[in-house]
């Protein structure tokens, strides 16, 4: 096959001196449209007489750039880089300054979520004013709360109390170690040992009677829906049945992150403040505890400035307005507070849903400006 196209060469170029030109074509099978390979025979490619061969040249590769000019393309793109902040003020030192008594624009941006808190708070605020002119929605909290009620009295788990009390725990105690933890027989157990000794260890939680006075309570309900107290006006009761609310929802600490951060050398009021910050999250209670501690446990409870422009534009949205007059809108608002991870599920609530979807508008469009 290389004779032949030495051949052809000649034929074409009339010159079989230089050795290297055949490198530069190739022969083609003109009946089966195949190129012939140079390291095999005219037989071993089954070539016939009168068989049609045809001489190309092959296609030149691409030549290698030249050290000088990748240096120069390197170059280019040096030039063409964006100047960083050194370099603006070396080119920029020899000129006059202007406008350097202009205030610094604030440039940093507020986290929705690190204000939506506030919001809350003083929203929360606002919605307990309106609903407190309302007889109707004293009632709704009236039996929503003695729902509530129902509810916590009810929920022992029988099984993990029965755990308890194999062990020799006494059943008053292993009862408000199970709520404190949540039914979780392990983390109750750690509880009842960690506060053995403690003097308060009997003294039934934040909304509980106590078993000695369970049959007292009747008797005292009555007592106090008596005559006097049904000429109380409606805010009294409502506000009541809120102190009621938010005591039964005081902030509990997962025992286990206690004693793992407390391990970690910290002081327990110090890792209390941080999982209730942190809502109970080990590791970002830990982040806290080594960063800058922001915010701090008193900014929880703290709303926002009633007389800034964010919560003023708030207000003056119809349907916020209409909706601080749902008593709905107010259990969502307490809800979010203690459980941020619901904002969610009231987002896509119907009746919730518009109301914080206003609030994030107006919050990012305040934001932006």
């Amino acid at each position: 096959v290389p004779e032949k196209g030495l051949l052809a060469e000649k034929c074409a170029h009339g010159s079989l001196e230089d050795p290297k030109s055949v490198a530069h074509h190739k022969l083609l099978h003109a009946a089966s449209e195949r190129v012939l390979s140079d390291a095999r025979t005219i037989l071993e490619e089954n070539i016939q007489d009168q068989d049609v061969l045809l001489l190309i040249q092959k296609r030149a590769p691409s030549p290698l750039p030249r050290m000088a000019d990748v240096s120069a393309e390197e170059k280019k793109k040096q030039e063409e880089k964006a100047p960083d902040r050194d370099a603006i003020f070396q080119a920029t030192a020899a000129l006059p300054s202007y406008n350097m008594d202009r205030a610094e624009v604030q440039t940093n941006v507020r986290d929705f979520q690190t204000e939506l808190r506030k919001i809350l708070v003083s929203l929360i605020e606002v919605a307990q004013k309106l609903l407190a002119l309302n007889p109707d929605a004293v009632e709704l909290f009236k039996k929503a709360n003695a729902m509530l009620d129902e509810e916590e009295d009810g929920r022992v788990d029988e099984a993990a109390l029965r755990q308890l009390t194999e062990m020799g725990f006494p059943e008053s105690r292993a009862t408000k170690a199970l709520r404190l933890n949540r039914m979780s027989v392990p983390q109750a157990m750690e509880w009842l040992i960690e506060h053995a000794e403690d003097p308060t260890i009997d003294s039934p939680l934040p909304g509980q009677a106590s078993p000695g006075g369970a049959e007292a309570a009747p008797d005292a309900a009555s007592e106090a829906a008596g005559p006097s107290t049904q000429d109380e006006e409606p805010p009294d009761e409502l506000t009541e049945i809120f102190k009621k609310i938010r005591r039964r929802r005081e902030f509990r600490a997962d025992a286990r992150a206690v004693m793992s951060l407390m391990e970690m050398g910290f002081d327990e009021k110090e890792v209390m403040d941080a999982l209730r910050v942190n809502n109970n999250q080990q590791n970002a209670a830990c982040e806290w505890l080594l960063g800058d501690r922001k915010p701090s446990p008193e900014e929880l409870d703290q709303g926002i400035d009633p007389n800034s422009p964010l919560f003023q534009a708030i207000l003056d949205n119809p349907v916020v307005q209409l909706g601080l007059t749902n008593p709905k809108t107010l259990l969502a608002f307490e809800d979010m507070l203690d459980n941020p991870l619901n904002s969610t599920q009231w987002m896509n609530d119907p009746e919730t849903g518009p109301v914080m979807l206003q609030i994030s508008r107006t919050f990012q469009t305040l934001n932006r400006t």
